[in-house]
């Protein structure tokens, strides 16, 4: 009988040790993906608009798919037209923009220059939550502030070939993604509906689709068309766009089979792959030592952040818990998508 529970145990935490494992390899992948498909001369496509909207409109059909002909799974209730357009809207439009302009700073950025760029996040997040009454100014915040932002200006600093247009892509990328997190947290716990992953998409996919077919119209068509016949290789962008939604994927199986900090320490490990990565196999990133530095600098800031938001949570899991093992305490079911496809941007 021991035995079996002992090999039960170590089941289950192969498994959740497997989609951590593949959370990190896709999500590095799908950036990986990106940077060649629009950087790439052998596939020319430098469109990121294009190409974000080919994702979102795979999604919107997979979830079509999935919830409406299939019926595999179904579509939570509770959406109303009044928090469609007061709350999807505005998360679609600024997953809109952070696809757009992280997808576009690939062009004139290194991927490891773009995730560094990234680390700000959680600044962003912060100012801007604290400016719309969601977050409280304290020492220890302003501490951990002030540490994320001198990692990032001395990563910067480091940089050998620095593109100030891949910066304000980047830049722009990041308040938009801020936005959205700080949408998605007023949609739970103003609005107090909760959708799972798929529900989530099914809504948000299209409306970010909309929002993107306007600036590709405007933006981009005009340079496909002049370009002379499209180099739309179908294979190649099905296979992104489908790379794109198994992330998605993989983001709610972690949520689900750990907790919110898991996933949030797992994308710690994940940007410090990316960018070491990016180092071996692109010509275009050169990591100096003041980039690493400061690189290192930002993520203990990263850290100490994840570590500070999410501690209240994990205590008043606990409390409620009671007895629970440990296992049971660290999973965190009801946490609804605060993660994203940034990855993909």
């Amino acid at each position: 009988m021991e035995e079996r529970k002992k090999s039960k145990e170590w089941m289950e935490g192969a498994i959740t040790y497997f989609y951590l494992l593949f959370y990190i390899a896709i999500s590095s992948g799908q950036i990986f993906f990106n940077k060649w498909v629009l950087s790439s001369k052998d596939i020319n496509f430098p469109y990121p608009v294009a190409l974000t909207l080919l994702h979102m409109v795979f999604s919107s059909i997979v979830c079509f798919l999935i919830t409406k002909v299939f019926k595999v799974m179904k579509v939570e209730e509770g959406m109303t037209s009044e928090i469609y357009l007061t709350s999807v809207v505005p998360i679609g439009a600024m997953f809109a923009m952070t696809l757009w302009l992280g997808n576009s700073a690939y062009l004139y950025i290194s991927v490891a220059f773009a995730q560094m760029l990234k680390a700000i996040m959680p600044v962003a997040v912060f100012l801007l939550g604290a400016a719309a009454g969601l977050e409280e100014l304290s020492g220890r915040m302003f501490v951990i502030m002030s540490i994320i932002s001198i990692g990032v200006v001395v990563a910067s600093i480091g940089e050998v070939t620095i593109s100030w247009v891949g910066v304000v892509y980047q830049m722009g990328g990041v308040i938009a993604e801020a936005l959205r997190l700080i949408f998605i947290e007023i949609f739970l716990k103003k609005k107090g509906v909760r959708l799972n992953l798929i529900s989530m998409m099914y809504y948000v996919s299209p409306c970010s689709a909309l929002c993107l077919f306007v600036p590709w119209i405007f933006l981009e068509k005009p340079k496909m068309d002049s370009s002379g016949s499209w180099n739309f290789p179908p294979l190649t962008l099905f296979l992104n766009c489908m790379c794109t939604f198994i992330l998605n994927l993989s983001v709610f199986l972690v949520i689900s089979r750990t907790s919110a900090l898991t996933a949030r320490v797992t994308g710690v490990v994940r940007d410090w792959v990316v960018v070491l990565l990016s180092a071996a196999i692109f010509a275009d990133t050169k990591l100096t030592f003041i980039n690493i530095i400061g690189y290192g600098i930002a993520i203990a800031g990263v850290v100490a952040y994840n570590n500070h938001k999410l501690k209240p949570a994990s205590h008043s899991v606990n409390s409620q818990a009671g007895g629970i093992n440990s296992n049971s305490q660290e999973k965190d079911p009801g946490v609804q998508i605060p993660l994203s496809t940034k990855a993909s941007s």
